[in-house]
């Protein structure tokens, strides 16, 4: 079980407990402008990405819960693709004036940003499932191919989120940023779900007046500015 593995591993859980901080971190980064920006009501969230929590459950096969317990590992495996994919091999060479005689080689993993953008490609663009008469998940729509192991899949469409719901684990968009000027996801009209918004001001503290200086730093001041803001009622 997921606890037996704690135990046994007790050395590792640090580092598990940090790469869960900075998965949701980079969730909640690739989701800023959307409804549901990776954050939910309670804490929750990070213990569906643990195969272990999957695996010990035994529900009847074709299920409701059989299907969504696929799903997620069907998921998490696309996860764990990804970083794996977007890995490079990094070399370093050995010798005498930089002869390269010996060369060490070893597999970087790539940037976290980059991963997140990836999985976030992944996440638009997830295959519709059901499942299917033999316990499986299956394709809803046969003309599409069917998803691979680095493909994401999903069994219910996502609710707007407009409302806080402690059953699907929403927060809401009440009392969020957004863009007046914007179209898209971030702008007022979409995250606010035409409930309207408040306007206040506020300072907005950036680097400016950048001078490069020989040799080799820049410079700059620190400008204050008096912006307008916006959040959703």
């Amino acid at each position: 079980s997921q606890r037996k593995l704690c135990q046994l591993y007790q050395d590792h859980m640090t580092y598990i407990g940090d790469g869960a901080k900075t998965g949701i971190k980079e969730c909640q980064y690739q989701f800023r402008q959307r409804r549901w920006n990776c954050s939910t009501v309670d804490n929750t969230f990070a213990r569906e990405f643990v195969d272990a929590r999957e695996r010990e459950k035994n529900y009847p096969r074709g299920s409701r819960e059989h299907s969504r317990t696929l799903m997620n590992l069907h998921n998490n495996e696309a996860g764990r693709q990804a970083v794996y994919n977007l890995a490079d091999v990094s070399c370093k060479c050995h010798g005498v004036s930089g002869s390269c005689s010996l060369k060490t080689c070893w597999l970087q993993l790539a940037d976290f940003r980059m991963v997140g953008e990836f999985l976030k490609e992944k996440y638009d663009s997830a295959a519709a499932m059901r499942m299917g008469r033999k316990g499986k998940l299956e394709l809803i729509d046969k003309r599409f191919n069917n998803p691979t192991p680095e493909d994401m899949v999903y069994i219910d469409p996502s609710p707007d989120y407009c409302l806080r719901n402690e059953t699907t684990g929403s927060l809401g968009t009440q009392g969020r940023l957004c863009n007046k000027t914007s179209e898209g996801m971030d702008g007022c009209e979409l995250m606010c779900c035409g409930r309207g918004y408040d306007q206040f001001k506020t300072y907005k503290h950036e680097r400016c007046h950048c001078k490069f200086h020989w040799c080799c730093y820049v410079k700059c001041k620190r400008c204050t500015t008096l912006v307008d803001q916006f959040v959703c009622k």
